[in-house]
């Protein structure tokens, strides 16, 4: 298992407010290289299928709706360290508690559109973007 890749996603809210080409700026401009990218639209079942480790949560049906609301982009980055620098880049998972200058405090609005998922370790990066894209999609 790699620790320089990790997986993410910008959600609907913030790619519907045309913040993706932002977001995307800002994660070049910190050092991140795009090994795979590509746009969908997620399905329930997909997105149901992604999100299936927190399916006993209260949260889970309000998150797979949301997340199949409209198009997304899902990505897989590379950068030595990248989970913990990726998570570092994009803040807590609430926008109103993550650090100034962080992405989800700069584009995130509440707890579930918070602008962008980020994987929060090395195995979970390889699930995730396994379940996105094919080893020949990874470069």
């Amino acid at each position: 298992m790699s620790d320089d890749i990790t997986f993410s996603i910008i959600k609907p809210d913030a790619f519907s407010r045309g913040d993706a080409a932002r977001i995307l700026f800002r994660i070049a401009e910190a050092g991140f290289t795009i090994a795979a990218l590509k746009m969908i639209h997620m399905t329930r079942a997909q997105a149901e299928g992604f999100y299936a480790v927190h399916r006993e949560r209260p949260f889970f049906e309000g998150l797979v709706e949301f997340m199949s609301t409209g198009p997304v982009m899902v990505m897989v980055l590379r950068h030595p360290d990248a989970v913990e620098r990726f998570r570092s880049l994009i803040g807590t998972t609430d926008p109103a508690k993550a650090a100034p200058g962080t992405i989800r405090a700069e584009y995130g609005t509440t707890v579930q559109r918070n602008a962008v998922h980020g994987s929060d370790s090395a195995e979970n990066a390889f699930k995730e973007a396994s379940y996105f894209f094919s080893a020949i999609e990874i470069f």
